[in-house]
């Protein structure tokens, strides 16, 4: 029976290969990827659970650290069980449109992390430059319609995504040389005229990388010039250690993303499967080290997460 649908021409359904040129590698890669995801689920679930039943963290800053925690755990479940799937078990079938709920789900939920860190920024800054506003500036209902902001931003920009690739006739067939949907490679087996695909896919991308992280940097360009106007060295040192967790989250999103888009264009010859790891290494990291960077570097957190367990333990 064919897997296309004459009727809508499309495929009924892709194939994901996995890693390409490491098939044979497929399971022994998978124990590093589920050791992620689990540090990820736990991690996540952790955080989320402190930070909603002690009244004394429902703060801005914990707020958004819950909602990069949600968007995390969305992220990582929307690709690692199918991933697993497909090392473990050669699962490799995905209804065509379960692939498009499954790249819109990805690529709308990085752009809300994007947008949560962004936040955070924003916090850190008000926290340090204007400290003695900080609850009058940063309440409930701000902190509510920057959560519904993210979301609309991130939905406006998908939403055309999954309509734009239905009207598309598969004609290099359904096999998608990767581990999950991205919208790229699904663009890739598309016939016709697909340039507005590809120029739209660029575009959103730089949009949000550059002008989110343009605006963090500008946040940390106050922020650093506020710490050096105080007047002690402990007092600074206090001020940007404040700050220590959320540059350790901001690293770990944009950095995978840097070296995966630079290494596209100075590495174009590379095998396949080196760009495929590094696009996995993106959707994995920082789901894995959030929790990790925010528990061994925020005190509150720490404490929490401490008198958890040892009590669990007594």
């Amino acid at each position: 029976m064919s897997s296309f649908n004459t009727t809508f021409m499309h495929p009924a359904v892709f194939l994901l290969m996995g890693i390409p040129g490491l098939e044979h590698l497929h399971i022994w890669i998978s124990i590093p990827f589920c050791f992620a995801y689990t540090l990820a689920l736990l991690g996540n679930c952790t955080l989320l659970f402190i930070i909603v039943v002690d009244a004394a963290l429902h703060e801005p800053m914990y707020l958004f650290l819950a909602m990069l925690s949600m968007i995390d755990l969305v992220l990582s479940s929307s690709t690692l069980p199918k991933m697993l799937a497909i090392f473990w078990f050669r699962y490799r079938e995905i209804n065509f449109y379960a692939c498009l709920v499954q790249m819109f789900f990805l690529h709308s939920f990085s752009i809300m992390e994007s947008a949560v860190l962004l936040a955070m920024a924003f916090d850190r800054y008000v926290a340090i430059c204007k400290p003695l506003h900080y609850t009058t500036i940063l309440t409930g209902s701000l902190i509510a319609k920057i959560g519904m902001a993210a979301v609309t931003r991130a939905v406006a920009l998908m939403t055309p995504l999954p309509f734009l690739l239905r009207r598309f006739y598969y004609c290099k067939g359904p096999v998608i040389a990767h581990c999950y949907c991205e919208h790229m490679a699904v663009v890739r087996l598309a016939c016709g005229n697909t340039r507005f695909n590809f120029i739209y896919g660029i575009v959103v991308a730089m949009f949000i990388v550059v002008l989110d992280l343009f605006f963090v940097i500008l946040s940390y360009f106050f922020i650093l010039r506020a710490v050096l106007q105080l007047a002690s060295q402990e007092a600074r040192y206090k001020a940007f250690g404040t700050c220590v967790s959320h540059i350790g989250a901001i690293l770990a999103f944009y950095t995978p993303v840097v070296i995966s888009s630079v290494l596209h264009r100075v590495a174009r010859g590379a095998a396949p499967h080196v760009h495929i790891l590094f696009a996995n290494f993106y959707l994995l990291f920082p789901p894995m080290v959030n929790p990790i960077i925010y528990g061994v570097k925020t005190k509150q957190i720490r404490d929490r997460v401490l008198g958890l367990f040892l009590r669990k333990s007594v």
